[in-house]
């Protein structure tokens, strides 16, 4: 309890530290750079078509030249970017949002999250421990509470996967977080990835393989080996399909794994034996001791829900776990909140937790933004803001990693989703 105690007062702490933290622009990348206009003139607005002139104090383009335009304009038309860069002239037919101490960039995105039905009651299969035929999608419930705090706090895209409960629970959907949409109106893809737990959870306590971690292993490469003999064989499997896609690189697969008993084998299987497009999720515990091995295989790392190790590396010193994974040289470092584990409206918390433990304050607002829209197959749709991809825009009224900020604006697709003068605080 003492214990326990101490650790809650030091989290208070950080807490009250954090604004100093992360208020400050970002100091890993050169600030307000200006890009050479390759636009040249922008067209008026024909008539029926709606767009939006948002200028501001900042805008954080989050591009892969680390643009930073202070003060800047973003131009939206209809439900694509049409311009990023320094104040211009509005064209005509734009609405023009002026905020003044704003500060503007790319809608968030998480790629652990289970809120797609409202809460828990998600798909997971507890009979058979491995479930390649399942879809989360079945559960989707569009614009459910969840969903709409989860827009006011300037997530804008989600990937909803299975439970933990079995090795292979299923395939996940991307959807954006649209407050008044149907499914259509609101997913991107309803096979998004491919969910895996190959740790904790799924050790099953019903006398089969699952309990053991070598009865995973096994059941994982058998069903791996069954997808590729369809795929050889050029046989259709309703069951296997959704795998062979995962095989073919044309989805990925997200795996919950943590500790360094678990992590570098999930590597070493998804990556060196079946070379596939995956995402080592969560990644807390100790698991940061064996990063430089994750490194070496080029595997993207997604962690979260925990920002601090404390007990697993007995050393008594609270570590940063994200601030770990920077020092080992992880590309495209991503955060989660594994929703609703930590509330999905506390994505930007994780980064501003990660950013006081340590970590470069900008480059934890890439891994809830362009760093995970990349590790997915999504960089030329999402996570920045560049002409001629999704008008997915935030504002808030101070820096995007400051819990002192609150979000003004949400745009999805171009369309206003949530206004904090119109709508007040959802959370």
């Amino acid at each position: 309890m003492v214990r326990a105690r101490a650790i809650s007062i030091l989290f208070a702490a950080n807490l009250l530290a954090l604004a100093g933290s992360c208020a400050s622009t970002r100091s890993g990348a050169p600030g307000g750079r200006l890009s050479t206009d390759a636009l040249g003139k922008i067209e008026n607005l024909a008539q029926g078509e709606q767009g939006y002139a948002l200028v501001a104090s900042k805008v954080f383009a989050l591009d892969e030249d680390d643009h930073v335009y202070s003060p800047g304009m973003v131009l939206v038309r209809g439900s694509k970017i049409a311009y990023v860069g320094p104040p211009r002239e509005v064209p005509a037919g734009y609405a023009k949002l002026e905020y003044p101490e704003g500060v503007v960039c790319p809608g968030m995105v998480d790629l652990h999250s289970h809120v797609q039905s409202g809460g828990f009651g998600d798909v997971n299969d507890m009979v058979m421990p491995v479930n390649p035929e399942f879809r989360a999608s079945s559960a989707m419930r569009p614009s459910n509470p969840a969903i709409k705090r989860a827009c006011a706090s300037g997530i804008t895209t989600l990937y909803g996967i299975p439970g933990s409960g079995t090795s292979l629970g299923g395939f996940g959907l991307l959807y954006k977080t649209k407050t008044h949409a149907s499914f259509d109106d609101c997913v991107i893809r309803s096979v998004g990835g491919m969910k895996v737990a190959q740790a904790y959870n799924p050790e099953r306590r019903a006398g089969d393989l699952g309990l053991t971690r070598a009865g995973l292993a096994w059941m994982l490469e058998n069903i791996n080996h069954q997808a590729l003999g369809a795929e050889r064989e050029g046989r259709f499997d309703p069951a296997l399909a959704n795998l062979q896609k995962v095989h073919r690189k044309e989805i990925p697969v997200l795996i919950h794994c943590a500790g360094s008993d678990s992590f570098p084998a999930a590597a070493r299987m998804w990556k060196t034996e079946f070379d596939t497009n995956c995402v080592l999720s969560h990644g807390c515990f100790d698991a940061h001791l064996t990063a430089p091995y994750e490194v070496g295989l080029g595997v993207p790392i997604n962690a979260g829900p925990r920002t601090i190790d404390y007990y697993s590396t007995r050393d008594g010193a609270l570590t940063g776990i994200a601030h770990e994974y920077e020092k080992a040289g992880v590309k495209h470092l991503s955060l989660n909140t594994d929703s609703p584990v930590v509330p999905e409206e506390e994505l930007f918390l994780q980064g501003s937790i990660s950013a006081h433990m340590g970590a470069d304050s900008y480059q934890m607002l890439r891994a809830v933004t362009i760093n995970p829209a990349l590790v997915f197959g999504l960089g030329k749709r999402l996570g920045s803001l560049e002409p001629g991809k999704d008008a997915d825009v935030v504002v808030r009224n101070g820096e995007p990693l400051d819990p002192r900020s609150h979000v003004e604006t949400v745009l999805i697709d171009g369309a206003i989703e949530y206004d904090w003068k119109r709508d007040g605080q959802w959370f």
